[in-house]
């Protein structure tokens, strides 16, 4: 019976260590509709970040004080539902989520 329980922890132990090793598999709506454009200098990293932040006043800050720190993905999720709510065009969502994930 000990047996049984060590081996049956240990099959555990090894599916858990490769689950949490394997990458998220990306649906087609994804991430791939609100991935954020390369960035090819600093200064074009600072003019976007000002833009979205400048977006995010604009459209986010009537109803929301400044954003807080959430993963990459969820901020992407709650930016894709907020962009149904308050009809935010795609540039603006790109910018906005650029401005909340740095």
């Amino acid at each position: 019976m000990n047996t049984r329980v060590a081996i049956l922890t240990a099959v555990l132990a090894l599916v858990s260590s490769v689950y949490a090793a394997t990458p998220p598999r990306k649906s087609e709506n994804d991430r791939a509709s609100i991935s954020t454009p390369a960035v090819r200098s600093s200064a074009e990293a600072d003019a976007m970040r000002i833009q979205g932040q400048q977006r995010f006043h604009a459209n986010c800050g009537r109803c929301h004080t400044a954003p807080q720190k959430f993963p990459p993905r969820m901020m992407a999720t709650i930016v894709r539902h907020m962009r149904v709510r308050a009809t935010i065009t795609d540039q603006d969502m790109r910018l906005i989520l650029r401005y909340m994930t740095e």
